[in-house]
């Protein structure tokens, strides 16, 4: 097919009254919908006009509503360009919300859209895909006949499995359209190496996308498979078929398609997605039921009602306006309507081949499962506080539910970020005091550190971030009646900053005596608010600065004359944080003093382990509990054995994340793994078989045990 005529033969024209349920700005509704999503298909084209879809959120109201025609929302992978498109899916939720628009400006992380046009799309992708169904079993992948990117890793195999797709296509004035697309089991079809089937089924006909392929034939898709929080994303070019012999090998039950799409695959790739492992999509317990989002069709009738009233020609249109506000406005029309939808949804399905369709499982309300904790806390950056020309203070607040940030002073938070397309995460002790509203951590700029450098170049007030902790065992009792004896350099202060914050604030009586090493008097951290407590507090904290450029490295000697001159009482606790050769110092002297070793603390910084290393395909995890298995779980390529199987609800000991606690420390019982590193496994520990599965990745299938083994091998906050 080439021309819109010959389209319209096959599909027939759309209804009048489905074009007339299109808005052209968001109303209540639109936004209640947005507020509740946590996942939406993202159509987009970058600088370079390649065609990208992908699934993007990861919380409800990720996308932020300024105006009636102005959202914005964080690209993950890469700057959006010109027109873009929207499906917006409720979990759940058989129907979606269709927005269309163009980017207008980017502020940071933050793209800012125009919204040119809404509408709610029918349920009928959703219900045929069953996508909200538990994960069936999927068929074996199909033999890839001839060379193409089809037979990259995991990619048959994913599309076996995969009954939902989002699908991106742009018409000849540079709108764009992103539509939902569903099947029985499968859809999409593989041809050969190169070249893939999707069938068209009957709908509204719309037929958005094969319009626009008449006008400019390059497209992209993402694929969702139930249960797997990995997408395919597939880009090439498309042209419409009628071919009888092709259509009939998709029939269902005899009946076949009117159409199929025919796709010149440019692109295949199976990777980890962020926002679909965040977004719990999968989990019984995020299932929307009645009352908590509005009823789509029944706001698909109230945008009817609206244009029929702006667009009415006469008399026949205004009574018809007028009607249907009137319908809309009866007490429980809206149930009776859903009824009747599902009813037509049910009698279409089962005209075009489909038997056993679920129409009446959606929307009944929160499905009985395993509550599945999220890890992640969405925050929002309210500041960005510069302390010295290398070290900003981040101010977060939780995006979604503003409350306190609840933790002990020394501990410290992971943040995840996504750099260059792939979530990136770095641990930073917290600053503040625990128990107010806002967090504050402090970022100090390291030469090759990927995640500090996008700190301090990109991140914005406004921005948003995932927040995950707090962790770790290095923190001080407020209530402490004993001297503290803090002993840090450079970022090193900041835990130390916390503790003293939160001490000074409290009902403690004890001395607190800081000793801290900066390169020079400007590199400082906190100098002036170190100052004013100092100046606040004079019989209660006392600072000492090292200025190692002008003096040195404090050595074991310098050590004994600070420690003789502050005299801590008997019973002090001593808390150290900075290189490995300061701590060992340290250490050292309060040996020779005779201070037991449960008095003495200490947190390590280092770089952050880089966990951007990836496998070839995906793998299958098994975790056992000793003797009977827990669960299993496929790791997609760019996850971690960790992301992996904290999608899939398993309980995997953690805490920091990066590779440097220990905590995920767990038995390699079969398989192979490639951990990411620098990391705080022991060459002795990795040679006993143990693992991280925070920067562990499966080379082959492996099995996990995850019971108790034994003492961790340190802690340690991230500077880089």
């Amino acid at each position: 097919m080439t021309t819109a005529d010959e389209v319209e033969a096959a599909l027939g024209r759309p209804p009048s009254m489905i074009l007339l349920k299109q808005i052209s700005a968001l109303d209540e509704g639109c936004r209640t919908i947005l507020a509740n999503s946590p996942l939406a298909g993202f159509g987009h084209r970058d600088a370079d006009g390649v065609s990208r879809t992908t699934f993007i959120g990861g919380t409800p109201g990720f996308v932020r509503v300024h105006s009636p025609t102005r959202i914005s929302f964080t690209v993950p992978d890469g700057e959006a360009h010109g027109p873009v498109s929207f499906v917006f899916l409720l979990p759940g939720v058989g129907e979606t919300l269709r927005v269309n628009g163009s980017v207008a400006d980017r502020k940071g992380a933050q793209t800012f859209v125009d919204v040119d046009e809404a509408y709610v799309h029918c349920a009928q992708a959703v219900i045929r895909s069953g996508l909200w169904n538990p994960a069936a079993a999927a068929a074996p992948a199909t033999e890839v006949e001839g060379a193409g990117p089809l037979r990259g890793p995991g990619v048959a195999e994913f599309l076996a499995a995969a009954p939902f797709l989002a699908l991106s296509t742009w018409d000849g004035s540079g709108g764009s359209d992103t539509s939902p697309r569903g099947d029985r089991h499968t859809v999409v079809r593989i041809l050969d190496g190169r070249t893939l089937a999707i069938p068209d089924r009957k709908g509204n006909k719309r037929a958005d996308s094969l319009h626009n392929l008449l006008q400019d034939d390059r497209l992209s898709f993402a694929a969702l498979v139930p249960g797997r929080s990995g997408v395919l994303h597939v880009r090439g070019r498309g042209s419409i078929t009628d071919d009888p012999a092709l259509l009939e090998t998709m029939a269902l039950r005899g009946t076949s398609p009117h159409a199929a799409l025919l796709i010149d695959v440019e692109h295949a790739e199976v990777s980890a997605n962020d926002a679909v492992m965040r977004s719990r999509v999968w989990s019984p317990t995020t299932h929307l039921g009645r009352g908590t989002a509005p009823d789509l069709m029944a706001l698909a009738t109230e945008h009817l009602a609206a244009n029929l009233a702006a667009n009415q020609a006469g008399a026949r249109g205004g009574l018809l306006a007028r009607v249907v506000e009137f319908v809309a406005g009866i007490p429980g029309i809206s149930r009776m309507m859903r009824l009747a939808v599902n009813r037509a949804y049910r009698s279409g399905l089962q005209k075009e081949g489909y038997d056993d369709v679920e129409v009446d499982a959606l929307r009944r309300g929160r499905m009985s499962g395993p509550a599945v904790e999220n890890p992640l806390r969405e925050v929002r950056i309210a500041e960005v506080r510069r302390e010295t020309p290398s070290a900003v203070t981040l101010v977060l607040e939780d995006a979604a539910h503003p409350g306190s940030f609840d933790f002990r002073a020394g501990q410290f938070f992971t943040l995840v970020a996504d750099i260059d397309g792939r979530p990136v995460r770095r641990a930073y002790s917290a600053s503040s005091a625990p128990g107010a509203p806002r967090l504050e951590v402090t970022v100090k700029h390291v030469g090759d550190g990927r995640f500090s450098t996008h700190v301090h170049r990109k991140l914005r007030a406004g921005d948003r971030l995932s927040l995950r902790g707090p962790s770790g065992a290095f923190h001080a009792d407020p209530a402490a009646a004993h001297d503290l004896v803090l002993v840090s350099a450079g970022s090193g202060v900041t835990p130390m900053m916390s503790m003293i914050r939160t001490i000074l604030a409290g009902p403690g009586a004890g001395r607190i005596a800081l000793h801290h090493s900066s390169r020079s008097a400007g590199e400082i951290i906190f100098a002036d608010e170190l100052l004013r407590l100092e100046d606040e507090h004079p019989e209660r904290l006392s600072v000492t600065h090292v200025l190692t450029q002008e003096r040195g490295r404090l050595d074991a000697a310098g050590v004994h004359d600070w420690l003789a001159e502050q005299a801590p009482a008997e019973d002090a606790r001593y808390y150290l944080c900075g290189p490995e050769a300061l701590m060992d110092t340290v250490r050292g002297v309060l040996t020779d003093r005779g201070v037991p070793d449960d008095r003495v603390h200490q947190e390590r910084y280092t770089s952050g382990a880089d966990t951007t290393a990836t496998t070839a395909g995906p793998q299958e995890m098994i975790v056992e509990d000793g003797a009977h298995e827990v669960g299993s779980v496929v790791v997609e390529p760019g996850q971690t054995l960790l992301d992996a199987g904290l999608a899939a609800g398993l309980p995997m000991p953690y805490s920091c994340t990066v590779g440097n606690c220990g905590d995920c420390m767990v038995t390699l019982r079969g398989g192979k793994v490639a951990m990411n590193g620098p990391n705080c496994l022991t060459p002795q520990q990795e040679a006993d078989g143990y693992v991280l599965t925070c920067v562990g990745c499966p080379l082959s299938t492996v099995t996990l045990d995850i019971a108790d083994v034994g003492d961790d091998p340190g802690s340690g906050q991230q500077t880089a």
